[in-house]
């Protein structure tokens, strides 16, 4: 079975896309749609802007969204998904590719989205950290011993999990990470506390804007970060969008789950090989591929 999966913020680099604008009429055309909802020229940032430029949560998502859905949908007749998943962000490019959101509402949401966490960051200083060579459930185990907010966020491949919290636990857990024999636990350069229950303020802001569109029946199941599971009733998916914020992204266990259900090709859309690199670690027999 064909898996197509989308990857999430951090997979942005200079000059994303360009080479889709240039050589489709499609992708042009979208491109300039969306450059038209968002209010401001995004592919001039995407194509010609500097990496800071790039790392603005309110450009990221948008950019990672639009090069992920919009390369989709150059794939024309080869693009037969059945099933898909994406990491984070991804999950919404995910949506827009099997037909559960149209292309303008998903990058609606996700313009939102990323409006919304980047707000709920300013409120508590907070962070990320990955942490290397330690049992999830281990990284669980010290996540709960430390006083403050942290907690386990993205469940990547065995032995890669990231943290996720106040920047005063994160610190503290990391060194506990090392105590508990982590080869490394190091902070990551990101502006917040992603998927943890620092993001509420986020979650409720984007609840609102999830609840007021339409999501259709999809053509082939998601497999969403929250439940690791295949899922094609558009309320659960849309349920299990709302609670993704603050809750942790189950990678490992989606792309195990994707495994068991049959799934023998993962193809990864949009910029960088970040997912089929986590895939492999995750099976080293997977087929994986880039669109």
């Amino acid at each position: 079975m064909k898996a197509y999966v989308f990857p999430g913020q951090g997979a942005q680099f200079t000059g994303m896309g360009k080479d889709l604008y240039e050589s489709s009429a499609l992708a042009k055309e979208l491109f300039e749609k969306a450059n038209e909802i968002l209010g401001f020229r995004i592919t001039d940032i995407m194509f010609e802007g500097t990496a800071e430029e790039l790392k603005e949560t309110k450009v990221t998502q948008p950019a990672v969204f639009l090069h992920s859905v919009i390369l989709a949908k150059t794939l024309g007749e080869d693009f037969k998904p059945e099933m898909v998943a994406g990491h984070s962000l991804g999950e919404f490019s995910a949506l827009v590719a099997n037909g559960t959101l149209s292309f303008e509402d998903g990058l609606k949401l996700v313009s939102q989205r990323a409006l919304a966490m980047q707000k709920a960051c300013e409120i508590t200083p907070s962070t990320m950290a990955a942490v290397l060579g330690l049992a999830d459930n281990i990284v669980e185990d010290v996540c709960a011993s430390i006083d403050g907010i942290v907690v386990a966020a993205n469940y990547n491949c065995p032995g890669q999990l990231v943290i996720s919290g106040e920047t005063t636990a994160v610190e503290k857990a990391c060194e506990a990470m090392k105590a508990a024999g982590a080869k490394r636990a190091l902070i990551l350069p990101v502006g917040g506390a992603f998927h943890s229950p620092m993001m509420e303020p986020a979650r409720e802001e984007l609840a609102a804007a999830i609840e007021a569109t339409t999501f259709s029946a999809p053509i082939c199941p998601v497999y969403q970060n929250v439940t690791a599971s295949a899922v094609s009733d558009a309320n659960e998916i849309k349920k299990n969008l709302i609670i993704q914020l603050t809750a942790p992204v189950k990678w490992t266990q989606s792309v195990q789950q994707m495994i068991a259900d049959g799934a023998t090709l993962f193809t990864e859309v949009g910029p960088g090989k970040v997912l089929a690199g986590l895939i492999n670690k995750i099976d080293k027999e997977a087929v994986t591929a880039n669109a």
